[in-house]
């Protein structure tokens, strides 16, 4: 698609949202990825009040690929009135069929090449987070990626605790997570589980988004991917996740 297709495509997505359709009927099967990632990035630049400060990497680990049957990573834009403090309480009734993963949010110091290395992202780190992704459903992500990539990629909101700084973080990929959700500990899993290391999640990032003349910047806050696979939030629910060496993050649905 060229850019004048792409600007035709947006408003045919942005009428359907406005009636509450997240993926059109009339694009089932007809958008390839590529034109997806594009559609991604021109919707959010139409979207009022929405500042991007940073990206998503969805679907690293194998426990979330083959939870939705999608074999390869993707990526989703961050937007400013999304980053929240831990402790946050939602309201079910303001989500969509939403869920939860838990991840370690990286923020860069510095630019990152298309063909940067994982040593250069662990020099570029300014800081690391534990973190919740809370994402909705909002259509079929494993019968319909492409739109789901156009509709960035379930990304409703971040949740962040407490920062580590550079100097005291600890070998990402050997830091262990364990997720409790009212009490009850669902899963646990270590760093490598997100495509080896999370700094694989990074290069792998640069390396996409300059395809689509994007790129990581320094400042950017970096949702690497999910340790384990995505859990459903309820009402009611209290959620946590405890990343040894990195911290805790919570958060609770009413």
């Amino acid at each position: 698609m060229n850019d004048s297709e792409i600007a035709a495509a947006a408003d045919e997505f942005e009428a359907a949202r406005a009636r509450g359709e997240y993926f059109p009927k009339a694009w089932f099967d007809r958008l390839p990825l590529d034109d997806a990632y594009r559609l991604q990035l021109a919707l959010i630049v139409r979207r009022a009040g929405a500042r991007r400060v940073g990206w998503k990497v969805g679907l690293t680990s194998r426990a979330i690929q083959q939870q939705f049957r999608v074999h390869e990573p993707v990526f989703g834009c961050l937007l400013a009135d999304g980053r929240l403090e831990t402790g946050h309480v939602f309201r079910r009734d303001a989500l969509i069929e939403p869920g939860f993963e838990n991840e370690l949010c990286i923020v860069m110091s510095r630019d990152l090449a298309p063909d940067a290395t994982p040593a250069d992202v662990a020099a570029a780190i300014a800081r690391v987070h534990p973190a919740f992704e809370i994402i909705e459903t909002r259509g079929d992500l494993t019968g319909q990626l492409a739109l789901a990539l156009a509709d960035n990629a379930q990304q409703k909101a971040f949740v962040l605790g407490p920062a580590i700084e550079h100097a005291a973080l600890p070998e990402l990929d050997a830091v262990t997570v364990a997720v409790r959700i009212n009490d009850r500990e669902v899963a646990t899993a270590d760093g490598s589980a997100v495509l080896g290391h999370p700094y694989n999640s990074v290069t792998w990032l640069a390396a996409k988004l300059a395809q689509f003349g994007e790129g990581v910047r320094a400042g950017d806050f970096i949702m690497s991917g999910s340790f384990t696979r995505q859990f459903p939030l309820a009402r009611g629910d209290r959620i946590e996740a405890r990343f040894d060496g990195i911290g805790m993050v919570t958060s609770s649905v009413v």
